[in-house]
């Protein structure tokens, strides 16, 4: 296949799974945005649209990958973490869904697992191309590497129950990462 197609693909899984979570997120009654991870939505009587989100986000990201060549690797190994958070449920969080005991499971750790590959494997890549780039691709290439690992710890804080947005904290790095993977895909030729 065409490889500037596939890189297209690519440029569609940021945007179409930041909105999907977006839209998803505010028409649940007792989900909380600010406090609750993206991944809680996969839970629940609607979780299938959570689920169905990471599969078309990892499959397009996986094509975008393709599409890059040897320098996709890291973005479809995080590609793979996506479709890998969607086959497994996280565990309930902070009281979501409301009713579900929050004790841990194989299948949470297996979710936590995959998702490395998509907090780690986004910024080692905006690393390698700023390292590679030049001029202002390597300037924004660096800042969304360091803001996306910077956000995700933050959103760790919150999610270990401390006092700090952890939900918001998540939804800015996904949003930053996935935003560099979609200028990626557009700036390749």
């Amino acid at each position: 296949m065409n490889r500037t197609i596939l890189r297209r693909a690519g440029a569609l899984a940021g945007p179409l799974f930041v909105a999907a979570f977006l839209a998803e997120g505010a028409s649940r009654a007792d989900y909380d945005p600010l406090r609750h991870p993206v991944s809680a939505l996969a839970r629940g009587p609607r979780g299938w649209q959570q689920r169905a989100n990471f599969a078309v986000a990892g499959t397009l990201m996986l094509a975008g990958a393709a599409g890059l060549g040897r320098r996709g690797r890291l973005v479809g190994a995080a590609a793979v973490g996506l479709l890998g958070a969607g086959a497994f449920r996280t565990d309930p969080v902070l009281g979501y869904p409301p009713g579900e005991p929050s004790a841990p499971t194989p299948e949470g750790h297996l979710h936590n697992l995959f998702g490395i590959p998509v907090f780690f494997g986004i910024p080692a890549a905006a690393f390698v191309e700023a390292w590679r780039g030049r001029g202002a691709w390597r300037l924004a290439s660096a800042a969304s590497g360091a803001c996306m690992l910077g956000l995700f710890a933050l959103a760790g804080v919150g999610f270990s129950g401390r006092p700090v947005p952890g939900g918001l904290y998540q939804r800015l790095s996904l949003g930053i990462g996935l935003g560099w993977v979609t200028a990626l895909m557009l700036r390749r030729r």
